[in-house]
């Protein structure tokens, strides 16, 4: 199949950095400062488009569905490295947001460039994942073209399952199948066609978007606190007390106190101090409230 790259924005020229093979190294990377800086402006264009994906991605979690990222290349480990962070940062099971790439794991750290092409490969993968009706798909793409991407968003679409897409370049051809289509143009790269520069950077800040205002809406922040991260080493078991002491304002010694009795779920330690309830008592309060803790304390006020 014959490609034609010139009318994808990310392939163009960029005519700020022609001359940047005969910079010294602060010039490159002042260059590439400059480029990155236009990446956030491009994002803001797409908020609406992000925030209505959003929406659904909270729907269908209350259903008991997941968010699938599926991609090949930097797009796929983009989504790989999203997913990864909810469970420890959220505490949310490892299946709730997954990462799905084209050559599966070895392809996070050894490029198989060629495994993109197959949109078969990118439904068998869908299907190996069981892809429901209940989940969401979101394809990743930077030329918004890409063949493995694309099968994979049609079978979603056949079966009934809401898709989102995030492509770099105008009128992309993975927007046009997915029900919610983000395109954020990125712009030429520092250096012509390599779209884990700039290109990458979009993709991550809308999948940083996608996947925090979503657990947000789910409860798991307080505030602006992560208070179902899971404390899994010494470095989060000090955040995680931390966490007490910022929501509740109550000194070291509480926290500590109220995080062990609490089973080190800082949320919980937070409900019990503020409601003055066993670990059961709060416990089935923060359930009532499916984990908001926020609603559930105002409730007893």
């Amino acid at each position: 199949m014959n490609v034609d790259l010139k009318k994808l924005e990310t392939e163009n020229q960029n005519v700020n950095t022609m001359n940047i093979d005969t910079c010294s190294a602060e010039e490159i990377v002042t260059l590439i400062n400059n480029e990155d800086a236009t990446v956030a402006a491009a994002v803001k264009k797409q908020l609406p488009q992000i925030a209505k994906l959003v929406d659904v991605i909270v729907e269908q979690f209350e259903k008991g569905g997941h968010l699938y990222y599926i991609g090949a290349g930097t797009s796929g480990r983009l989504g790989f490295l999203d997913a990864a962070e909810c469970p420890p940062t959220y505490g949310v099971p490892y299946e709730m947001v997954v990462g799905i790439m084209a050559g599966g794991f070895e392809a996070l750290y050894k490029a198989k460039e060629g495994a993109e092409d197959s949109a078969e490969l990118g439904v068998e993968d869908c299907k190996a994942h069981n892809l429901s009706k209940n989940d969401v798909l979101v394809g990743i793409a930077a030329s918004g073209r890409t063949p493995y991407v694309i099968g994979a968003l049609k079978y979603a679409k056949e079966i009934g399952c809401p898709t989102g897409s995030i492509a770099c370049v105008s009128d992309s051809q993975i927007g046009k199948i997915a029900d919610y289509p983000i395109d954020v143009v990125s712009g030429q790269e520092v250096v012509t066609g390599s779209t884990r520069m700039k290109a990458g950077t979009a993709q991550k800040m809308v999948l940083n978007m996608l996947s925090t205002a979503s657990m947000i809406r789910m409860g798991k922040v307080y505030n602006n606190l992560m208070v179902d991260v899971k404390p899994t080493n010494e470095k989060l078991v000090a955040r995680a007390k931390g966490i007490i002491v910022k929501a509740t304002c109550c000194d070291q010694e509480t926290a500590e106190r109220l995080f062990e009795e609490a089973g080190k779920n800082p949320k919980l330690a937070i409900a019990m101090y503020e409601t003055g309830y066993d670990k059961e008592k709060a416990l089935e309060l923060l359930n009532k409230f499916k984990g908001h803790l926020k609603p559930a304390l105002k409730s007893v006020k």
